[in-house]
């Protein structure tokens, strides 16, 4: 049967996948007969989730998003081993809270480094690559979701280096999908509401629970499966005019032009 989400001898890199939403994505990709290329600073999850996803759907890359030299490197040696990179999810991610002004400098940067800076640099890799292939004549080089959230669109309380991050993301979106749109290449974003996730059992605590379900029309929170289906949607044919665009995923948490 015709599928048009279907990643059938696609290798997706997804980044941040030991866990949460990045571990959901990885499985929806294989799901939909695709091979995951993991990355995350995290090892031993990491190696849990390649057992998962089961033996030759994965492989798997320890280290930094903020680390430039590594990125190309995953990069340089995921296509060694699979021949080509056809998809991007740029989903790593920090949380490190702080009141404006009480906010550390170096807690400002370690979430610019991840979460901003990081996006680029793995943007930037896998675009090179894709670039070439277009040059080489492949008419569907790949596409690329970065992952941003409802916070770079309205701010966030408490923690202004995410909201600044998200919102930079946007912006790397916009411009990436103007300049690569020529070689056939596909940038959008997906910005998330809540998760249920490691990342926010704070805001999803009984403290604070009441206040941000007030925000959501659909009165509770999202699981990662259900953000990965519209973040597959967007890697796949199924979006084939799709691109620099947002893709908003929050339960009708921010509504409006």
């Amino acid at each position: 049967m015709f599928n048009p989400m279907s990643m059938e001898g696609r290798n997706i890199v997804v980044t941040g996948a030991s866990q949460g939403v990045g571990e959901a994505a990885a499985e929806m990709v294989v799901k939909l007969g695709g091979r995951a290329i993991l990355v995350d600073v995290q090892g031993d999850k990491l190696e849990a989730v390649a057992d998962k996803l089961g033996e030759g759907n994965a492989e798997v890359h320890v280290g930094s998003v903020a680390d430039p030299g590594f990125v190309q490197d995953m990069v340089n040696k995921s296509v060694a081993s699979s021949g080509a990179i056809h998809g991007l999810v740029n989903n790593a991610g920090i949380v490190r809270a702080a009141m404006i002004n009480k906010m550390p400098i170096e807690t400002w940067q370690q979430v610019i480094d991840v979460n901003l800076s990081g996006v680029f640099y793995c943007l930037q890799a896998v675009g090179r690559h894709m670039i070439e292939r277009s040059k080489d004549g492949d008419k569907n080089p790949g596409a690329i979701v970065n992952i941003s959230s409802i916070a770079g669109r309205r701010g966030t309380i408490g923690q202004i280096n995410y909201g600044a991050a998200k919102a930079g993301v946007l912006g790397i979106t916009m411009s990436a999908a103007k300049e690569w749109g020529r070689y056939g290449i596909r940038v959008n974003s997906a910005c998330f509401g809540i998760v249920a996730t490691e990342m926010t059992e704070t805001i999803r605590s009984e403290k604070f629970r009441e206040t941000y379900m007030q925000q959501v029309v659909l009165q509770r929170f999202s699981t990662p499966e259900e953000v990965v289906q519209g973040v597959c949607f967007l890697l796949s044919d199924a979006s084939s005019y799709v691109t620099g665009q947002h893709l908003t995923i929050d339960g009708g948490s921010h509504i409006g032009f």
